[in-house]
């Protein structure tokens, strides 16, 4: 387990007897945090203060900065502890409540995110929220500082309307929570509707759907194939191809380790977000898989395989289970450990290195911050014809060989060692389905031993 601990280790709050690494985190703030529970909201009632709820998980970038810029701040957390009862909520390990205050987040705010934060009377009613905020004015947002000095004196002069306020609106959140569509079948005509409305939003220039930050959509792909098969018609299938070959050769993918971030944060899947999920990266095997058993095409097979081999290498425990997220940061920076200087390639690969660079568009400029992420496009194309090389495969995997290795003697992106049972469950789907079209037993044995561990420690009669 990474040690995710900060600074101030002589001080520790009431999340030192945490389970989850993202609370662990927090522990050693100055902000007096609480975990979700009886003694937090017991306190807020006696003290009559307003809750600073604050959301997220262990691998959110955004979450790392608020902490080091806020949580870490004694001025900014001696206006928490004197003003708030302040408590802290792994997302993942309650999605229930995540669910609920988010739902108020993008009601008042038209967007949502991690990390969230929102402000609760002691009656657990949200009367105000955000996401990420700097420590003062900047980026067109309100400084976390300022935000919290409002939020403490409006409390104090006006609590009754505020209260009165949040009741209203937790009311129309309720109902909106509470509400259900009527049953509907699920017809062939649903099923065209639905893909007809996908394929609106579809980017047809660079692969996926909608614009920048751009997530994966891995079951949206996977309707798409489903839709191929079962109506023939083929843009569906032209489609899906269009953003699984853009994914896999896009900066989203790990081209040296394997494996996926969680989302491109421009539309030509170059810039990744650098955190990786397991749920994610078991949701695009599975599709990958059925690109390939449609298409045979070799490629999506090959990134079957490296995926899987990056869970198996990366986010298994030595019990069976599979670990939840690893971190978009190392050593302070987002995406350190996955990025390169040219400089730095061309001493690991010697006369291999031109070639190498130029197939992977790096160069002096960069295009990260300094640095460079790998990704293939066109040009890569016309290097590949131009080489002449007959096995240019077996060059270009020899060459990231070297690169693992020297990439593996880097610091390491921190890892979320929770163990959630459905992402085991997607990561279980996603090797069985592996193994069906590369028959590698290693796959199939892991989806076993995992499948006995699920049973023997999480499940409950």
């Amino acid at each position: 387990m990474a040690d995710y601990t900060t600074s101030r280790p002589g001080t520790t709050n009431h999340l030192a007897g945490e389970s989850s690494p993202y609370l662990l985190a927090h522990a050693h703030n100055p902000v007096d945090w609480y975990p979700w529970g009886d003694e937090a909201l017991s306190l807020a009632r006696e003290l009559d203060r307003p809750i600073f709820l604050s959301i997220g998980y262990s691998s959110c970038h955004w979450c790392h900065v608020m902490e080091r810029e806020s949580f870490e701040n004694e001025e900014i957390a001696a206006i928490l502890n004197e003003h708030f009862v302040s408590i802290k909520i792994d997302r993942e390990q309650r999605p229930d409540l995540d669910h609920i205050y988010m739902t108020f987040t993008q009601a008042m705010t038209g967007a949502g995110g991690w990390p969230m934060s929102v402000f609760l009377a002691p009656n657990l009613k949200p009367f105000f929220a955000g996401t990420y905020f700097p420590p003062d004015d900047l980026y067109n947002r309100p400084g976390f500082r300022k935000v919290l000095t409002e939020i403490a004196k409006a409390y104090q002069e006006s609590k009754a309307s505020i209260i009165e306020s949040s009741e209203g609106i937790f009311d129309e959140i309720r109902t909106h929570l509470l509400r259900t569509s009527p049953e509907t079948l699920l017809s062939d005509r649903l099923l065209i509707a639905g893909a007809n409305g996908l394929m609106q939003t579809f980017d047809h220039s660079h692969g996926g759907f909608g614009s920048a930050p751009k997530f994966p959509h891995a079951t949206e792909l996977s309707f798409f194939l489903h839709h191929y098969k079962r109506t023939g018609d083929l843009s569906f299938l032209q489609a899906a191809e269009k953003a699984l070959t853009a994914m896999a050769r896009g900066g989203i993918y790990d081209q040296i380790g394997g494996g996926f971030a969680r989302y491109s944060t421009d539309a030509h899947w170059v810039v990744p977000h650098f955190e990786k999920m397991l749920y994610d990266n078991a949701l695009l095997v599975t599709t990958y898989v059925e690109a390939f058993q449609i298409t045979k095409r070799e490629a999506y097979r090959r990134i079957v395989k490296e995926t899987l081999d990056f869970i198996l290498n990366e986010m298994t425990d030595d019990s069976g289970g599979f670990y939840s997220a690893l971190d978009a940061d190392s050593e302070g920076e987002e995406g350190r450990f996955y990025l390169w200087e040219k400089s730095e390639l061309q001493a690991a690969l010697g006369e291999d290195a031109p070639l190498f660079c130029r197939y992977f568009n790096v160069n002096e400029r960069s295009n990260f911050e300094g640095r460079n992420i790998l990704y293939l496009d066109a040009n890569s194309d016309r290097v590949r014809e131009e080489s002449k090389k007959a096995d240019f495969d077996t060059f270009i995997s020899a060459c990231k060989a070297k690169l693992s290795e020297l990439r593996s003697k880097r610091v390491r992106p921190g890892t979320d060692d929770k163990i959630l049972t459905s992402w085991n469950g997607l990561a279980v789907s996603a090797l069985t389905r592996g193994f069906q079209i590369t028959n590698d037993a290693r796959y199939l044995d892991t989806a076993k031993k995992n499948a006995s561990f699920v049973r023997e420690e999480l499940y409950r009669d």
